[in-house]
């Protein structure tokens, strides 16, 4: 005897096909994230050689970015600083994305949440830029974190179900 209804069936399979994005749809956010961090090197490349040249720092003395981070203003030590911090922890959202693409997992909710994760980390980076509110900034880098657990949970929902 079947477990469901022929009418369930065809709720569950719509509710499934609703879920499934494209594959382009999918990965856009990955596109946007590094393009932000394009953005941000050019941010930087920007502000720091002007600090470097304004403060007469050649750039043999800056091999080592700590020998010349007390020479440089904050503001230009923190576009620096957020443009490394996009090396960091996004580099577990680009895996995760691709692993989720070539498993078949997307799905809207997954989507969304990676779109969360994403426009998180471009706030997070105008805070650590813009501001100097290290709290705001934590709080953003924390919720941005939760949207990756999220996306890592469904996907061992996923792969137990």
């Amino acid at each position: 005897m079947e477990s469901t209804l022929p009418v369930e069936e065809s709720i569950r399979d719509a509710a499934l096909n609703a879920a499934i994005v494209s594959l382009d749809q999918f990965l856009l956010p990955v596109l946007v994230l590094v393009c932000w961090t394009l953005l941000m090197w050019l941010w930087m490349l920007f502000t720091r050689i002007p600090a470097m040249q304004k403060a007469r720092i050649h750039p043999d003395a800056a091999r080592h970015t700590k020998d010349i981070a007390g020479k440089l203003p904050s503001n230009v030590r923190a576009v620096s600083d957020n443009y490394n911090h996009l090396h960091e922890q996004p580099t577990i959202f680009y895996a995760l994305m691709g692993y989720i693409a070539l498993t078949g997992g997307a799905s809207q909710y997954v989507l969304y949440a990676a779109w969360a994760y994403v426009g998180l980390r471009v706030v997070h980076s105008l805070v650590q830029v813009l501001m100097t509110n290290v709290t705001m900034r934590f709080g953003l880098f924390v919720l941005s974190t939760m949207a990756l657990f999220a996306m890592a949970g469904t996907q061992l929902v996923r792969l137990m179900g």
